[in-house]
This record gives structure tokens, sequence and C-alpha cells, in this order.
């Protein structure tokens, strides 16, 4: 039996990848994180940040340096979030919205890992989370 304990991600600093995200989840960040690995816990599962002297950030779409991971996040509503996630850091690389407000759009945040922000048709919100048709 297998059971995903943690998403890890290289970068330089991960406390400040970690500030990011939580702003963006608004999940704090994981007591005991350091310079060298921080967290913020989604349930069972971890979002986690490591450090890496070398770093080098994807280039997508550029396939010499492509992306090797992307989280999605379900959103209400595209354009709050919008700007708040750039406000943030973050960068908006591509719009899929449709006209009629459904779809995605990918961003990269402050180190150029991408994420996209995505409103489903169909979608509701509860107390617990996200509810998909």
């Amino acid at each position: 039996m297998l059971q995903l304990l943690g998403f890890i991600i290289d970068c330089p600093d991960p406390m400040k990848l970690a500030a990011f995200y939580s702003q963006v989840t608004g999940r704090a960040i994981m007591e005991g994180s350091s310079g060298n690995f921080a967290g913020i816990t989604f349930g069972e599962v971890d979002l986690a940040f490591q450090r890496v002297e070398d770093y080098r950030p994807p280039r997508w779409p550029d396939g010499e340096h492509p992306k090797q991971y992307h989280l999605d996040f379900e959103v209400g509503e595209i354009e709050p979030e919008q700007r708040r996630v750039v406000e943030l850091g973050a960068t908006l690389q591509k719009d899929f919205i449709g006209p009629e407000g459904y779809g995605w759009q990918v961003y990269t945040d402050p180190v150029g890992h991408p994420f996209c922000l995505c409103r489903h048709e169909g979608v509701t919100w509860t107390d617990k989370g996200v509810v998909r048709p």
C-alpha cells in the first residue's frame, strides 16, 4: 500500500517560495521549515520546497529546460485570483479562458515553476472544498 506523503519542488530559496504558495493557498508554512526545506500541509499531503544550489528553472514551453510538473488550482473567480497571484510575484504566461469565463491561465511562480488557475463549469464550492460535477 502506498500513500503520497509530499510533492517536493527544487528551488533556490525554500522559505521564500513556501511564503509565496502559503499566500496563494491561504495555508500556513509547516512548523520546522527552514532555509533548506520548507513546506505547506494539505491534509495528508505536503507541498514542500528544497534548496538546490545550482537551480535552473524550467523554460516552458521551450524543450531545452521543459517543465517537470505544474500545479492546478481551482478558483471561484479568475480575475480577483489573477490580481492576487500577480501581486504576490507570479507572472501570467498564457490565457486559455473562454468567452463563458471557464478555462485556465498559465502562470510561473517567482522562480519559474508553472502553475495554473482553473475555472471549470459546474464546479461548486462547499465549506469542505471544491465539488466537481
